[in-house]
């Protein structure tokens, strides 16, 4: 993804979140660490590139894959950030379902994915 297709980038700072792609169905259900991430990659800018990621990374946890970003830190960490937040990708390991959940840490994710998850009856 390039800059242009970031509005609101700011160099340094964390980019704008990836926009919002509506899941047209469940992905397939990944059976490890690597096809989770796999589909957990097509949700967030390329790693590397302008205003991207620094890093993706898999939190496996009883019901799902957790994929989290890391950012290159701030040029100025003094400076408030001109996009805050973002999100964290979760892979459904019981119906492949892909969830969106706030930037908070895995464990905070991983119990706000608990409270809220119900799986599809279809």
């Amino acid at each position: 993804m390039s800059d242009s297709d970031q509005t609101g980038s700011t160099p340094g700072l964390p980019s704008t979140p990836p926009p919002f792609h509506p899941q047209l169905g469940p992905e397939p259900l990944p059976t490890d660490e690597a096809e989770a991430l796999a589909i957990g990659r097509k949700h967030f800018p390329e790693v590397g590139s302008p205003g991207g990621p620094s890093g993706l990374f898999v939190h496996e946890f009883d019901i799902g894959y957790l994929i989290h970003a890391s950012w290159p830190p701030a040029e100025d960490p003094t400076a408030r950030p001109a996009d805050p937040g973002g999100s964290n990708i979760v892979i459904s390991k019981i119906d492949g379902e892909v969830s969106h959940l706030p930037n908070f840490p895995p464990e905070d994710a991983v119990e706000l994915y608990h409270e809220v998850y119900r799986p599809n009856s279809a």
